[in-house]
């Protein structure tokens, strides 16, 4: 898998170096896509720069989303030319955007866009998830057309859910690619 082009797409602030995309980055050499500004982040700005990212290599990409990198997948796949580029996406904890509670920061990430997937994708989904409610990320997740595995009561699959390497997500990520 690490002659393959795999992407990484964090979520809000960007993922800390214990973070298993962190890890996945400096073990595999998978390329994050690094925005201009994580703390604010603007919808079509980071499908902008998804964009360019995907548009700057040949080759079909395969999409490794956590958080709000999730609702950047399915905001730049609703409305790109490009998604031939895109061979699959693993879809790690995506946030619910619409709930009240959601910081100001993200006040532009609504509504969730919905539209199936013009690609493969697995979401998984974590029980207990601060961010989201198992019922939304299952109705996201099938709105998506993504297959669903469900982590059990995992919190946000972040650093503080002690995933470390995340051996069964290399696992998933890899099952796309076939």
């Amino acid at each position: 898998m690490t002659r393959s082009r795999v992407l990484l797409l964090p979520g809000w602030l960007n993922s800390d170096p214990e973070h298993w995309q962190s890890r996945w980055e400096s073990a595999l050499g998978f390329e994050r896509v690094e925005q201009a500004d994580w703390q604010w982040p603007r919808r079509g700005d980071w499908m902008a720069r998804l964009e360019e990212v995907l548009l700057s290599d040949p080759r079909p990409a395969l999409l490794a989303a956590h958080s709000l990198g999730c609702q950047l997948v399915a905001s730049w796949a609703e409305h790109t030319q490009h998604a031939d580029r895109v061979a699959g996406a693993l879809l790690v904890a995506p946030p619910d955007t619409e709930r009240e509670d959601m910081p100001p920061q993200l006040h532009n990430w609504k509504p969730i866009r919905r539209a199936r997937l013009p690609f493969p994708s697995i979401a998984v989904l974590s029980s207990d998830d601060p961010f989201c409610a198992l019922e939304r990320g299952t109705q996201m997740a099938a709105d998506w057309g993504s297959q669903v595995v469900f982590a059990g009561p995992r919190g946000h699959l972040n650093t503080e859910s002690g995933l470390a390497d995340w051996p069964e997500g290399q696992a998933l990520l890899a099952s796309l690619k076939r």
